[in-house]
């Protein structure tokens, strides 16, 4: 393999070129008695976890902090 291929092989992981997901974090950090936190809606592993995470998965937490601020706050 070239090393052209290399490079459009990088290229074309766009994962490398996207900025970075921002944390949903509005310093309103408590935990429920689930473990989620009522500012975030971010589970207490989620938030550990998320200076480790793609871009994908944060986007796929970012869903699920919807959801569950959805079941708080139906009129979304």
């Amino acid at each position: 393999m070239s090393t052209n291929s290399y490079f459009l092989t990088d290229l074309e992981d766009s994962s490398s070129l996207e900025k970075p997901v921002k944390s949903p974090c509005i310093s309103i950090c408590a935990l429920d008695d689930n473990d989620i936190c009522t500012g975030c809606f971010r589970s207490a592993d989620e938030i550990t976890g998320w200076g480790h995470y793609s871009n994908k998965q944060k986007r796929e937490v970012l869903a699920q902090t919807y959801k569950r601020e959805k079941e708080v706050n139906p009129f979304l």
